[in-house]
């Protein structure tokens, strides 16, 4: 039996048993937005038993993003898969990538802006007009009206 999920979020596993799922399933991008699961498995058939399909949509439209996730029943048989990378699906070049696992608390990409980085403005202009205080002035039209100026309020 093929599981086909629009949402991947399954709370009933364990952390170790979704660690595990993750080594047997893969990442498929640059899928076709008409693709179905039905589909990709058909596609990935040839790599043997096939667990569940995940093919992710857009929560507000209902839409397709673009790329899903298919787990198998061995490791093997997602390493077979992996050899399908760049190879063309519904007239599309797919990715086709080991599926990471996620930690929870740790990102891979750094998201936070300029909080806490070694580089952030704050603080690492220390003795330059670029700080900010009585010497900033912003350029532009507004200088010194509009909604730069200090005596500017808006109630």
């Amino acid at each position: 039996m093929i599981l086909y999920t629009e949402n991947p979020r399954d709370s009933t596993n364990s952390p170790l048993e979704k660690a595990e799922a993750d080594h047997r399933s893969v990442y498929v991008g640059n899928v076709d937005y008409g693709g179905t699961a039905q589909e990709l498995e058909a596609y990935f058939n040839h790599c043997r038993e096939i667990h569940r399909v995940t093919i992710l949509c857009d929560k507000f439209s209902g839409h397709l993003k673009g790329y899903a996730y298919i787990e198998f029943a061995t490791e093997s048989s997602a390493q077979a898969a992996v050899e399908l990378d760049k190879s063309i699906f519904r007239g599309r070049v797919i990715k086709v990538l080991p599926k990471r696992t996620n930690l929870p608390g740790i990102s891979s990409t750094d998201r936070g802006g300029l909080r806490g980085h070694p580089g952030a403005r704050v603080g690492s202009f220390p003795h330059s007009d670029l700080q900010g205080g009585a010497r900033f002035r912003p350029r532009g039209r507004s200088r010194g009206r509009g909604r730069f100026s200090p005596w500017f309020s808006p109630y």
